[in-house]
């Protein structure tokens, strides 16, 4: 599907969507000209761009029905100021100059217009953080990957009552607000699956062979294939170079085909190894870095010559090696684990990587990045609002009560103000 939140480009609008096209629409925003237009107008501009972001997933028939002209709205009072209050300062009357009380700041009520639609069960999910847009919590609902209290739930437009529990498939949520793949990750995952898919070919194959292959067939298998090999290679390398005609292409397409056929059964054993060992090696630097950081920074480093610098850049990769050695170790057997020849500071740092390769375990099979990450532009977006109560852990949420206007405050999140929803207010208002 299309991104929405860039089209048009020329008049683009906001959408609940964490993209960051989404996010620098926001920030190029300005508030539409009043002076020279109508008040229809003015209220026809204000409706499209609010109907844009609130529901947009929703047909207008639909939320016409859902509109209500009236507002919720409370009075938060002190109970300490009750409990003190005995009715004197207002028995006293208002002309006796007792009873001053603080200016009130005004109650938003206008930017409740869309508050039904905060009860929608695709728009809670996205308010909850459990999913990146609107859209993308209505399609997780459709594909039954939401319950409500329970059940599965495959309706985007149930409206959720006070005390309502909806949850959602860790899976999906992770999909939804972790970093995407970049090309070496999206290629390894190919690799694996390529792999998982020969071994099962392999076993179909093995299950339909009444006799299985011998050590001795097998190595002589392994052993014409590399001669098949290197005598495409001689003859590929004796031609001219500068010259490549369409044999020679040919040549060069089945060579690189039995190439990759033969290094993929090596190649892609060590896959989860060799991102194991990329990981650890990040987390390394990184806790280097901040020892680095924790000292202090007045202290004058003094110079060393060459030779004290090599000793300690050779001691340096001497303890990486031991660590990656020991890291290798725990993660095949930990029980075989030993930490004698560490120092103290390798075994925190050991410990460290290896709790992170339990919590957040590198798996090529995953569609999203692994160890997982929250996905870029995501803190502009990260808030929760107070009608809602999120437990991110097993990814669920109560819908405590519905939303309310408070004196300075609306409940109902919303990039616009009173100049916008107050005319949509109006739309609806007469319209109705």
């Amino acid at each position: 599907m299309r991104n929405r939140a860039t089209t048009p480009l020329s008049k683009a609008k906001i959408r609940q969507s964490w993209s960051k096209y989404n996010l620098y629409n926001l920030h190029r925003y300005r508030q539409p000209p009043t002076a020279n237009r109508t008040f229809f107008q003015q209220k026809w501009a204000a409706k499209s761009i609010s109907r844009a972001y609130h529901g947009e997933q929703i047909r207008e028939s639909q939320w016409t029905r859902m509109f209500s002209r009236r507002l919720r709205s409370v009075v938060p009072m002190n109970p300490r100021n009750l409990a003190t209050d005995d009715g004197s300062v207002i028995s006293a009357g208002r002309g006796s100059g007792l009873g001053k009380s603080r200016p009130v700041p005004r109650t938003p009520y206008t930017q409740m217009t869309f508050a039904p639609m905060e009860r929608r069960l695709d728009v809670a999910i996205f308010r909850a953080m459990l999913a990146s847009s609107a859209r993308q919590a209505r399609q997780f609902v459709v594909h039954g990957a939401v319950t409500v209290n329970g059940k599965k739930m495959r309706l985007p437009g149930y409206l959720l009552n006070p005390g309502d529990l909806f949850q959602v498939e860790p899976e999906r949520v992770m999909f939804a607000t972790g970093a995407p793949k970049n090309k070496i990750e999206r290629r390894e995952g190919r690799l694996a699956k390529k792999a998982t898919g020969e071994d099962e070919t392999k076993k179909a194959k093995e299950e339909t062979k009444p006799e299985e292959l011998t050590e001795q067939e097998e190595k002589e298998q392994a052993k014409e294939s590399l001669k098949d090999l290197l005598t495409k290679a001689k003859t590929i390398m004796s031609r001219e170079k500068t010259v490549l005609p369409a044999k020679k292409k040919q040549e060069l397409r089945s060579f690189q085909k039995s190439v990759r056929s033969v290094l993929s059964k090596s190649a892609t054993s060590t896959i989860l190894t060799d991102s194991l060992e990329n990981q650890f090696s990040e987390l390394l630097g990184r806790l280097k870095a901040k020892v680095a950081t924790t000292k202090s920074k007045g202290e004058q480093q003094k110079r060393t010559p060459a030779h004290q610098e090599s000793r300690n850049e050779e001691s340096s990769n001497a303890a990486s090696s031991q660590l990656r050695e020991a890291f290798n170790k725990a993660t095949e057997d930990p029980e075989s684990l030993d930490t004698s020849e560490l120092s103290k500071e390798e075994v925190g740092i050991l410990k460290q990587a290896l709790a992170q390769m339990r919590d957040n375990p590198v798996d090529s099979s995953k569609p999203y990045a692994t160890p997982w990450r929250p996905r870029d532009y995501m803190a502009a977006f990260a808030f929760v609002p107070r009608y809602l109560e999120v437990h991110h852990k097993i990814c669920a949420a109560v819908y405590l009560r519905h939303p309310v206007a408070r004196p300075g405050f609306s409940e109902v999140p919303s990039p616009f103000g009173d100049s916008i929803l107050t005319p949509a207010f109006v739309w609806y208002l007469r319209r109705r």
